[in-house]
């Protein structure tokens, strides 16, 4: 056309560049470059480029080539507009779509109903509803796309009273306005209006169903949404994608895999299984039914496989315990994302494998991937079980340094991290600077407080956290109960307890019991712990009895002792930490014959006493000591310090209490064992590797004994050094030969 001079023809150009546009192999630049043969374009042409750039997603190249027509001073037409406002619509540009609006109504546009429908939905679109319902009252002509494109934009911002306003105006409410309404019904919580104006509806389609599914699915009303999805199927209503994808959901919340696999089945008839989004519903639900194999297949079968779907995998093996699957899986993946380091990190996290936890993040640090609030969660909580103070600080620095929001969750864990590091002033400023608290904050701060042996804190905590009006639950009672066991407060004890049901209307649990039982026992309450016990509503569990046959053991009480902790025995033979305590009971009064009887009982049943373990971080890395351990690389080093702790500690006047070695051996070799205790080893290493005036932080996973408590007390002011020992149940602050506990634990 060139060479002949057709080209001059605008008719035949006109032709011409349409069917150049709707050729899928020819580039877009083709056909920019024919119309700039064009001698004398008409709108037609203009139009037909415009529309070509916006229908292949080139919103920027149709408000380019309008400006270009504009400078060659060519009057756009009623065609035009509509369709350069749709292209700052799919922009999000107001400013741009401002500026239409300002041509069309010097062109004397705006009577057209094409053109204000258009301005409407921009408007709408960029969150403008002000300007969008100015047009719309405005306007002469309001067709159906008028209504739709007002509602479409009251819907997009969540006003409900407006979007009803508007529906309740249309003289016949279409399909499309209503499965809005249903919609944003659905998204406000609002179901039963959404059920009501579905069940008025005379003419429905797939969207309707799917939207009124969908309402059902995301309130977590997962029972009504399979129900309605079965109803749909009886009526012959043709399914689509987006129904499975929420229909299964709800199987997966349910752990409904029959219903799954029946839906399965429908989707193959039908003959969407290859859908990239169902496969990976598919993956999700068959993985939290437990059936990772139906998961592998569909995950090895599937030909269009994207990120979520390696997600999914993944944290279906963490779902279901296979942990180091999971890892293969996430070391295979060819790109990574910060889901599939969050998953993996909170996988090992919730598993208790913390040491991974933290090895991972510091992995996901060397690849630069920044991560989000759930990561830093499970990191922080990984610390917080380790004591890796240090990296916990460190974490804290990066959330500052990268300016992380700190929420309700994210802001709770960093409370718990420092409180159970035993660093209550970390822990406060963090509480006291955030914007948000929920009631497991004030949890963490109460029950903190209480285990660093800040009783009269905690206790003041709790009633600042009533007078603030946020509700106490289980766990809040749990710390105070716990913060008046660690003291001894029988009488407020009692109160609180009492208060649970009477006042706060919370029924207490077996938990609640047992710290009680705890409370009165360590008082030396020891029958009316009993009674308590035998007045529970529900049955007790073992270790609400360990904790009377801990108090029998403290008060010296043989009889009741020997009595509970058979019982206790008998009820959980396995339970290594119930013989010992029985085996100790009859060890204090030297009735060896009963020891020896109960460690020939541990043999038979297969019973291993769990042995004594440290934990302390020096220089940002975790040390582990058992009882008795000599596999440190620093061995040397620390038998040399535990010689000269001895030497000190005989000078302040320490004298070894060898009567907690429950073993019938001689005195020399009692002290002995005493001295490689697993938080000796620790304190010996922490006095080599931590220069003072640094504490040393070390946590035990038993109850400190007697000997190692009197020991670190004097260690204190011999070596002028803080030690804080976190043991199973609370904090020991020991700082110039005294401990925050009052020798009471």
């Amino acid at each position: 056309m060139i060479v002949s001079g057709f080209i001059h023809d605008t008719f035949a150009a006109s032709r011409l560049l349409k069917f150049s546009t709707e050729l899928k192999f020819l580039d877009l630049d083709y056909s920019h470059r024919l119309l700039n043969q064009i001698k004398y374009p008409n709108g037609f042409i203009w139009n037909t480029m415009m529309r070509a750039y916006l229908q292949s997603s080139s919103p920027q190249s149709t408000i380019f080539l309008y400006r270009s027509m504009l400078q060659e001073s060519f009057a756009p037409d009623n065609y035009t507009h509509p369709i350069v406002i749709q292209a700052c619509s799919i922009r999000f540009s107001q400013l741009e779509g401002k500026e239409i609006h300002t041509h069309v109504l010097k062109m004397s546009f705006d009577s057209d109903v094409y053109v204000q429908n258009t301005l409407i939905n921009m408007y709408a679109v960029c969150g403008n509803l002000g300007d969008a319902r100015q047009l719309f009252d405005k306007s002469f002509v309001l067709d159906a796309v008028s209504w739709n494109s007002i509602l479409a934009g009251y819907v997009q911002i969540g006003d409900v009273e407006e979007a009803t306003l508007i529906y309740n105006r249309m003289l016949d409410p279409n399909t499309i306005a209503s499965n809005s309404m249903i919609v944003l019904l659905g998204r406000s919580g609002r179901l039963l209006d959404a059920r009501s104006l579905f069940d008025k509806m005379l003419d429905r389609d797939v969207v309707s169903w799917s939207a009124m599914i969908s309402s059902y699915e995301q309130n977590e009303m997962f029972g009504e949404a399979l129900a309605m999805f079965s109803h749909m199927n009886k009526c012959g209503i043709v399914m689509d994608e987006v129904v499975m994808v929420s229909v299964l959901s709800a199987c997966a919340h349910l752990l409904a895999m029959k219903e799954g696999e029946m839906i399965h089945g429908l989707i193959v008839r039908i003959g969407i299984e290859s859908y990239v989004n169902l496969q990976n519903s598919l993956i999700h639900m068959y993985s939290s039914c437990g059936n990772m194999t139906a998961s592998e297949r569909l995950f090895n079968e599937g030909q269009h496989l994207d990120q979520i779907s390696w997600n999914s995998m993944i944290s279906g093996y963490l779902k279901c315990g296979f942990i180091d699957d999971a890892r293969m899986l996430f070391d295979s993946m060819p790109e990574k994302d910060v889901v599939s380091w969050s998953a993996m990190i909170s996988g090992y996290t919730q598993h208790d494998r913390f040491s991974e936890t933290l090895a991972l993040f510091n992995e996901m640090q060397r690849k630069e991937t920044r991560p989000d609030e759930t990561t830093l969660v499970s990191v922080v909580s990984a610390c917080a079980h380790l004591s890796a103070l240090d990296q916990g600080k460190w974490v804290h620095a990066y959330i500052r340094k990268h300016g992380v929001h700190i929420n309700v969750i994210l802001g709770t864990t960093l409370v718990d991290m420092y409180m159970k590091s035993g660093c209550v002033e970390n822990a406060l400023e963090i509480f006291h600077t955030m914007e948000e608290t929920g009631v497991s904050t004030w949890n963490a701060v109460i029950v903190g407080l209480a285990m660093n042996g800040l009783i009269e804190a905690s206790l003041d905590k709790f009633s600042v956290m009533k007078n603030c009006g946020v509700m106490p639950n289980e766990i809040t009672f749990m710390g105070v109960l716990g913060a008046c066991r660690h003291v001894g407060l029988v009488e407020e004890g009692r109160r609180h307890f009492d208060s649970m049901k009477q006042i706060h209307k919370i029924q207490p649990n077996v938990k609640h019991y047992g710290c009680m039982v705890d409370l009165l026992g360590k008082a030396g309450f020891l029958k009316e712990a009993e009674e308590l016990i035998e007045s529970m509503p529900m049955a007790p569990d073992v270790a609400t009895w360990g904790a009377l046959l801990g108090a029998c053991k403290k008060h010296g009480d043989v009889e009741m002792g020997a009595r509970i902790g058979r019982r206790l025995v008998e009820l959980d033979p396995q339970h290594d930490g119930f013989h010992v305590l029985l085996s100790n009971i009859y060890a204090s009064k030297g009735s060896w014959d009963n020891v020896m009887e109960i460690r020939e009982m541990m043999k038979r049943h297969g019973v291993v006493k769990t042995p004594g373990c440290s934990l302390i971080e020096a220089n940002g890395v975790v040390h582990e000591f058992l009882a008795g351990d000599r596999t440190h690389p620093q061995t040397k080093e620390i038998n040399h310090m535990l010689n000269e702790m001895a030497r000190r500690l005989k000078m302040e006047g320490y004298e070894p209490d060898t009567k907690s070695v429950a073993l019938d051996i001689d005195e020399e070799e009692k002290e002995t064992a005493l001295n490689r205790h697993s938080e000796k080893l620790a304190i010996a290493f922490g006095l080599v590797s931590i220069s003072p005036p640094t504490p040393i932080r070390i946590m035990k996973n038993l109850r400190i004994c007697i000997d190692c408590h009197t020991a670190a007390k004097f260690i204190s002011k011999a070596f002028q050094r803080e030690i804080v020992v976190r043991d199973r149940h609370r904090f020991h602050h020991f700082k110039q030969g005294v401990c925050s506990c009052t020798d009471y634990w």
